[in-house]
């Protein structure tokens, strides 16, 4: 049997735009990604702290060491710049090894900085 299982989280990011006219998803800065485990186009959840907004979206890669967070197509109508957001991945695990997963979490603080890591 597998077990659906928080794979990655970052907790904490800000928004730093939005693109109304973009195709869609939500914009990551690359070293944010990788450091929590995200691939490109891969299926997020998110949530805004700001207004309890919750959407699913896929993961498009930004620029390295910008801190960018961008709401892109009809996501940028669910948050605004400034807006804090936790953005989630999941992952199917066999039981044996669910029972001693522990997932990739970064928290960020000012400028989409990493001030805490756990899983990694």
């Amino acid at each position: 049997m597998q077990v659906h299982l928080l794979k990655s989280k970052i907790h904490r990011a800000q928004v730093t735009a939005s693109s109304l006219d973009y195709e869609g998803s939500l914009t990551i800065a690359l070293d944010l990604m990788e450091k929590a485990g995200l691939l490109p186009y891969e299926r997020i959840l998110c949530g805004n702290l700001a207004n309890g907004e919750r959407f699913e979206t896929y993961v498009i890669p930004g620029e390295r060491g910008s801190g960018n967070i961008v709401l892109n197509g009809a996501t940028a109508h669910l948050g605004k710049v400034g807006d804090r957001l936790t953005i989630m991945s999941y992952t199917f695990i066999d039981e044996p090894l669910a029972r001693k997963w522990e997932p990739r979490v970064i928290v960020l603080g000012e400028k989409n900085k990493v001030t805490q890591e756990r899983g990694i």
